[in-house]
């Protein structure tokens, strides 16, 4: 592929939540032809946007365990699968155990290196909160990553970015990311170069993160200053923690977090990172200061601290919970767009 050539290829967008990752591949030149998300408010969400459409090539399964179980016939054939997987308390027993475990731990991985080995796709791209690196002392993760080499892919070490620092967005949102290359992709591609070096060395010499950048973006940059709903706003009347909260906000280009008993301040001045259970209760949403109002952030804001543009559609009468626990489960796209670019130059 001739350099800054962005080329077509096919990708499996699994737990897909809203279609940020979908959104960032397709930026890359991709064309989605399977989805899954088990979320029925979510696939409302992913299902009104525009790329919303009946391709024959395209496959929905909401359940990632079903598409696990599935014949390899069943399903189509892709390049890249991309996955930002729940973030729930596995354990080496559990993965081990895969379906077999009583408490359902292991389903999900299982699933995944099940549907690996079955289509065998040139190259994956994995996300997970941070702190999956540390989970039962680095044990967990070790163990993912070499399950995953087990399914015949060069895996490259599991690197943590911020959405602020390599996105581009006033997000302070740290993610880890997992990339892997089919092993004889890789290693075909690099013999011309290094015949003596181990595979995984290749990869991970090929491919390469994102760059930490200025930040060009700042959190009011985002706000809108007119034409936003009285029901996001704090008053005396509304909240009896008004005065705390009133007190302690005092800067307009930053976010705070009402924590029942204090108020928060986000010190690197962006917002802080945007979290599922800002469905659960207004006090988990951030708060801005505006023209000395005070509210929280509307979901619309939240869409563009995850990189969403504008044209990126909220569907008619949704909940505002449900659409703050979808932002907050997203990925942020700008970044997802720069890894998947770099993934692309190298399949």
């Amino acid at each position: 592929m001739a350099k800054g050539k962005i080329s077509s290829f096919t990708f499996a967008d699994l737990f897909a939540g809203i279609g940020g990752m979908r959104m960032a591949f397709e930026r890359a030149g991709g064309v989605c032809v399977l989805t899954s998300e088990i979320d029925v408010h979510a696939r409302m969400t992913y299902a009104y946007q525009r790329w919303a459409s009946e391709d024959s090539r395209h496959l929905y399964i909401n359940d990632v365990v079903e598409l696990g179980r599935m014949r390899k016939a069943a399903t189509p054939d892709f390049d890249v699968m991309v996955a930002g997987f729940p973030c729930q308390p596995y354990s080496i027993a559990g993965l081990r155990q895969g379906l077999e475990d009583e408490k359902g731990r292991g389903q999900v991985f299982l699933s995944m290196l099940e549907t690996l080995n079955k289509k065998k796709p040139k190259a994956f791209l994995f996300e997970n909160v941070k702190g999956m690196l540390s989970h039962d002392g680095g044990r967990t993760i070790a163990y993912m990553v070499d399950r995953l080499r087990g399914c015949g892919y060069d895996v490259l070490e599991p690197t943590v970015l911020n959405s602020m620092v390599h996105g581009g967005v006033p997000q302070n949102r740290e993610r880890v990311f997992i990339v892997g290359f089919r092993r004889d992709l890789s290693v075909s591609a690099a013999l011309a170069d290094v015949e003596s070096a181990p595979s995984d060395a290749i990869a991970a010499a090929k491919f390469k993160w994102p760059k930490a950048t200025k930040l060009r973006k700042e959190l009011r940059d985002l706000l809108d200053i007119e034409g936003v709903n009285e029901k996001y706003f704090y008053t005396p009347e509304k909240y009896e923690c008004y005065a705390e909260i009133a007190e302690a906000m005092t800067r307009d280009d930053t976010a705070y977090q009402w924590r029942r008993v204090y108020v928060r301040e986000n010190k690197s001045g962006v917002c802080p990172a945007l979290t599922a259970n800002m469905g659960t209760g207004g006090h988990n949403v951030p708060l801005v200061k505006v023209r000395e109002e005070i509210r929280k952030l509307t979901p619309r804001e939240c869409a563009r601290l995850q990189g969403f543009p504008e044209s990126f559609r909220l569907p008619p009468g949704m909940a505002d919970a449900h659409l703050y626990h979808q932002f907050g489960n997203s990925v942020t796209v700008p970044l997802i767009e720069k890894i998947a670019k770099e993934l692309v130059r190298h399949l």
